[in-house]
């Protein structure tokens, strides 16, 4: 079998070098391509990372802005305090008023007949001023013993010869008497007096038919016989002209006016009545002392001056062994929201922060504080390692080592949290929010001492109106609690002490 003959001229020979350079130039080509793809993917991905960590954008929802109080609740808080209004009476004043209310004519008995046809008419008037004394100069007592000086004229009938005939004499005497004033709830003064004889200074005579005859005895029975009926008619007296329920509702009205106590701040106290106390008298050195305590609340507005009408009664009088002496008022340290938004710009705006030994780094652009509820918000504007606005929350209180308003409890808000994890896990270690919880403070310790030093001033030797003057002393102060209004923060403490109203001439 003979070979087959290659058809030569239909095979296309190509130099080897030539077949070499092709191949080699398409392995090229696709390593290239190859080669070009990762370096873009790699250079992406390094541009995205690079990105990522300087330039994180968070944009977190913002807290709502939301208040559930008003400055008119605050300052409508109230404080149960009393007002001490001290009484001292000296027996020698007493008896000047008792001889004002009693005077003239004190007791008549017009009728001949009556008294089972007594046959004797009288009237007695006060021919001297009563003296007082008080049996016990030293102690609780409310006896008192009364000299009552008298001229009295009479009338009698006596029958001479079967006939009745009737003669006219004036003498004088002194009556005494032992009386024990009590005051009853509804402000009236009453006494229960008891006789306890009389002094003749001239003993009544009658003449008939030209002879003097001694009637003596017959007026002294008819006096002893009266004699009920005359304390009877000096406690009526005592009962219906001695007032004391139109001075203390005066004091009382003084007292629940408005009082400025700081101009500057238009700061009024007011005191919205409840009780009057009152302790039993007690007698020292011939003079009488006793404490009324005006009880009320007492609460601070400011603005204008409020508008309180004269009250036309007054609550019931409770007698009792002791009137506490505590006495409470509200005093405001006001921030608006504004200035203490501008405290804390010039605390933190401009600042820069590094975190994990300088890998990220932040400066703080803007500062917004507003409220929400009880918790104060902290919009911070940032850029650096992230960029855009983070918000904080924090319970605002009044610290009176610094004297300050000051954050608790600071820390970021849910949402702020959450963008946070996502985009920059490292600002969430805490120590940023430690930081501003720190440094974050709104001095008001100057405006508070400004409200005391006023208010104290105010209530030295005060002339309210002529004859009441205003008394005390304020000796200590007690922070509260940091509101949150829909305009401000308010700092509240309460100032306590003792108030005194001496009234001149109760």
């Amino acid at each position: 079998m003979e070979p087959r003959k290659l058809n030569l001229s239909k095979v296309r020979i190509r130099p080897v070098k030539q077949r070499l350079g092709e191949a080699s130039g398409a392995m090229l080509s696709r390593f290239s391509v190859t080669f070009f793809r990762l370096t873009l993917q790699y250079g992406l991905f390094l541009l995205t990372a690079c990105t990522s960590k300087t330039a994180s954008t968070t944009n977190p929802k913002a807290p709502k802005e939301v208040t559930t109080v008003t400055k008119m609740d605050i300052q409508s808080e109230k404080f149960l305090s009393t007002v001490h209004v001290p009484v001292s009476i000296g027996l020698a004043d007493l008896e000047r008023q008792i001889n004002q209310q009693v005077n003239g004519l004190i007791y008549e008995d017009n009728s001949l007949t009556d008294n089972d046809n007594d046959q004797f008419m009288t009237k007695v008037w006060k021919r001297e001023p009563i003296l007082l004394s008080v049996p016990n100069e030293n102690g609780p007592d409310s006896l008192f013993h009364f000299r009552v000086p008298l001229r009295i004229w009479a009338k009698a009938g006596v029958k001479v010869l079967g006939f009745m005939q009737y003669q006219e004499t004036e003498f004088a005497l002194d009556l005494n008497f032992v009386t024990r004033f009590a005051l009853g709830t509804d402000w009236r003064v009453s006494t229960t007096t008891t006789a306890e004889g009389y002094n003749w200074i001239n003993k009544p005579k009658l003449k008939i038919a030209g002879f003097e005859i001694p009637v003596t005895s017959l007026v002294a029975r008819q006096i002893d016989k009266n004699l009920g009926t005359i304390t009877r008619k000096l406690d009526e007296q005592v009962r219906d002209k001695i007032d004391l329920k139109t001075p203390v509702l005066n004091a009382w009205n003084v007292v629940r006016q408005p009082y400025l106590l700081s101009e500057k701040y238009r700061t009024w106290l007011l005191v919205v009545p409840r009780r009057i106390l009152m302790k039993p008298f007690e007698v020292r050195n011939r003079t009488i002392y006793s404490t009324i305590g005006l009880e009320g609340y007492t609460l601070t507005q400011t603005g204008p001056k409020p508008d309180v009408k004269p009250a036309t009664s007054l609550p019931d009088l409770s007698l009792a062994t002791t009137v506490p002496n505590d006495f409470r008022i509200q005093l405001l340290s006001e921030v608006p929201y504004t200035e203490a938004t501008r405290l804390a710009s010039e605390q933190f705006v401009g600042k820069s922060y590094d975190f994990r030994d300088g890998a990220y780094q932040i400066t703080i652009t803007d500062i917004d504080l507003y409220p929400n509820n009880n918790n104060l918000i902290i919009k911070a504007g940032l850029t650096g390692s992230i960029k855009g606005d983070i918000y904080l929350r924090g319970v605002p209180y009044y610290d009176p080592q610094t004297r300050t308003i000051s954050l608790r409890d600071l820390t970021y808000d849910l949402d702020t949290r959450n963008v946070l994890y996502r985009t920059a896990s490292w600002l969430l270690q805490g120590s940023f929010a430690r930081m501003m919880e720190k440094q974050l403070t709104i001095p008001v310790g100057d405006q508070l001492d400004e409200a005391t030093k006023a208010l104290q001033a105010r209530l030295t030797n005060n002339p309210i109106v002529k004859g009441v003057i205003l008394n005390g002393k304020i000796d200590h102060v007690t922070p509260e609690q940091v509101y949150l209004t829909a305009q401000s923060l308010l700092a509240v403490v309460n100032a306590g002490g003792k108030v005194n109203v001496e009234v001149n001439g109760l």
